[in-house]
């Protein structure tokens, strides 16, 4: 039997009282570090939670038309609008614990520790949901000390500043189900095309196991270990009383549904008006390209989708399929400016460059409305006249010379009105004015109308020499057909923040920008290319397609050896159409020449075949009266054409044209001799 002795138990004492002041020194510099550890992450305040999400697009009836994602699919959505099937699923497979522990479950730790020593390998895991949105907040997966560190400290801060639901919301939204999908919301779309709250509980528990291996476990991959994983959380989800047997068995025996391989892969709608879209919140908001493809906005658009499939499908059956030929088209709200259909190209997927957007373009002939109203301001009316016959001009001082044409060397050779001028597309009266007013105001007009090609001043411009965007030029026309309000080319109307803050919301502009009763004369002369009865030595540009037409229509073509446009308007909408060969090609094909104008027409009339028809209403301070087209003065009964015409107030002819007279007197002679037949012819009637 040993003795303790007192020099033993004085031994024993000082060792246990070093190992008590050891454990006490250890204690203290364990709960100074935890202390500090506490008041770090409460100094640093709540973890950002701005993860990269998809940005959706929407049209203008709040459908979807496409998401930008940067490569992944990521889209926010609050616990309300998931299924209560996957919050459920996600606690009893994930964290049982989830509502009782402060970010870390120690009894769960303390397990799995004594789980891997016996295994001699880590075989169970111990993060919590806080725990692991920590770890796809920090987004570094590095095996390192200073990542389990920060994925400490973002747990307690995470824990310190939001609550478990908030908490439990950003996980859902985070947290990757493969395939370049992230958040519960992106992963309900892709793997079964519906959204997160209409998942069933079969549904639900197959997502909520893809986590834990999106490789091993998507049923895209292995659906076989993807149903097995499914089993599993059906079974713990009943262990922990969220489901009844009854409803085990049913969710077991439910046979899942996938998206096909075709469904996954779609291509966006409208991609040209996409890209253009884009691109203006870049330039024109300053919206920045990470934050478009990575904050979460909710971006709704002008586009509207019955006119775009309707602009589709014309172009696509209109030109012939084995043509190299392209083409670009634009439809324009003219009150607004909101860009309802664009097509920058015959096929997005060959070639992404937009012709609508992009390319510049001799416009041709369908820039003289530009400068008739530049005209019109300077003192022109439509009964102006020149003479349209072969002309050689000469400017810059007389060193230059420049000698245009007319189509097919047709010339009136004759004086003819600016409103015969416009609608036979008559070159010589065009640069005639041209030189007439000045070459600088047709570049100034071009300016006021917001063209940012800047035109030249020499005279092959009034013939559309110097190039000019498509979207451009439509919205030029739009502005004459709203009486000179400012617009511009608008593809969206609000943009929402991931919190669903409206952080922009499109202007409406007011200004008048154009002298209104100018611009409408000028909208009503372009009337005059579909009105055949102003046929004279050639025919009026928009004949072919005439007939077509059932409502009143402004518009104006043009053409060049290589570009063929067709821009015109009714009050509610402006398109132009453009087509052509990208580079080094002429168009020498008449059935070429025919495409422009065809897809404009029936583009126009199908558009608006359910709104009603409207007619371009004159301001005040413009005066209308019937003219003979063929000298501008007022009509009398004899003339063979009448034509309602607006001027400005005060420059209206008051000259009454008097080619007719002589017929005028023999119709009246020849109807009183009828009269005179009429009378005899009863006379002798009465007498028999």
């Amino acid at each position: 039997m040993d003795v303790i002795t007192p020099k033993r138990m004085k031994i024993t004492l000082k060792t246990i009282r070093a190992l008590t002041f050891i454990s006490i020194l250890f204690f203290i510099f364990l709960s100074t570090i935890v202390l500090s550890v506490v008041l770090y992450a409460k100094w640093q305040g709540a973890p950002s939670l701005a993860v990269p999400q998809s940005t959706i697009i929407y049209a203008n009836d709040g459908s979807t038309i496409g998401e930008l994602h940067n490569g992944q699919k990521r889209y926010w959505v609050t616990l309300d609008s998931v299924s209560k099937h996957v919050l459920q699923a996600t606690i009893a497979i994930e964290d049982q614990n989830f509502y009782e522990h402060n970010g870390f479950d120690y009894k769960r730790i303390a397990g799995a520790a004594l789980a891997d020593l016996k295994a001699m390998a880590k075989v169970q895991g111990a993060s919590t949901i806080t725990q692991q949105y920590a770890r796809n907040l920090y987004l570094a997966h590095e095996k390192t000390w200073k990542r389990k560190f920060n994925e400490a400290l973002y747990t307690i801060r995470l824990e310190q500043n939001y609550s478990k639901d908030q908490i439990l919301e950003g996980y859902l939204n985070t947290i990757y189900y493969g395939h370049g999908v992230y958040g519960i919301e992106a992963a309900a779309n892709y793997y079964f095309g519906k959204s997160s709250k209409s998942l069933t509980l079969a549904e639900a528990a197959l997502l909520v196991g893809i986590p834990k291996g999106p490789n091993l476990y998507s049923p895209y991959i292995n659906q076989d270990k993807a149903e097995k994983r499914q089993a599993i959380i059906l079974e713990m989800m009943k262990k922990e009383g969220y489901i009844t047997e009854q409803q085990y068995e049913s969710a077991r025996n439910q046979r899942l549904v996938y998206k096909t391989k075709a469904d996954k892969i779609q291509k966006g709608i409208a991609p040209y008006f996409q890209d253009a879209m884009i691109s203006s919140l870049e330039t024109e908001l300053q919206i920045d390209e990470q934050m478009i493809q990575t904050q979460g906005l909710k971006i709704y658009t002008t586009l509207d989708l019955d006119m775009q499939e309707i602009a589709e499908e014309l172009v696509a059956k209109s030109i012939d399929e084995k043509s190299d030929i392209q083409a670009g088209l634009v439809s324009i709200d003219p009150k607004t400016g909101y860009v309802k259909a664009l097509i920058g190209g015959r096929d997005y997927e060959h070639s992404p460059f937009n012709r609508a957007t992009q390319a510049k373009r001799q416009p041709g002939s369908s820039i003289k409305p530009l400068l008739y109203y530049a005209a019109i301001t300077k003192g022109f009316t439509p009964s102006t006249e020149m003479k349209s016959e072969p002309t050689s001009f000469t400017y810059d001082n007389g060193k230059a010379n420049y000698r245009p044409s007319n189509y097919n060397d047709y010339y009136a050779d004759d004086f003819i009105t600016m409103l015969q001028a416009i609608a036979l597309s008559d070159n010589i009266f065009a640069v005639k004015t041209h030189m007439f007013i000045g070459m600088e105001e047709l570049a100034k007009t071009g300016e006021l109308f917001g063209l940012t090609s800047k035109i030249k001043q020499i005279p092959s411009t009034a013939l559309g020499t110097s190039p000019v965007r498509l979207i451009e030029l439509v919205n030029a026309y739009g502005m004459l057909g709203n009486g000179g309000n400012k617009i511009t080319p608008t593809f969206v109307t609000k943009i929402e923040n991931a919190e669903g803050e409206v952080i922009y919301k499109a202007a409406k502009s007011k200004d008048q920008v154009l002298n209104e009763q100018a611009a409408f004369v000028t909208t009503h002369m372009m009337t005059g290319m579909f009105d055949t009865n102003l046929n004279s030595y050639t025919s009026v540009t928009g004949h072919s397609i005439a007939n077509s037409l059932t409502r009143d229509y402004a518009g104006k073509s043009g053409t060049t050896s290589t570009d063929s446009w067709m821009v015109g308007m009714s009050p509610q909408l402006v398109t132009g159409v453009w087509t052509g060969y990208d580079k080094g090609k002429t168009i020498n094909l008449v059935q070429e020449r025919s495409y422009a104008k065809a897809i404009w027409s029936n583009f126009m009339e199908k558009a608006l075949e359910d709104q009603s028809v409207k007619a371009f209403r004159p301001p005040d301070g413009v005066v209308g009266v019937y003219i003979n087209p063929e000298n501008g003065k007022l009509a009398t009964k004899g003339c063979p054409v009448q034509r309602y015409t607006y001027y400005l107030s005060g420059t209206e002819p008051t000259e009454y044209c008097e080619d007719h007279i002589n017929e005028i007197e023999e119709d009246d002679s020849h109807k009183n001799e009828k009269e005179e037949d009429r009378w005899f012819d009863k006379l002798f009637k009465w007498w028999d």
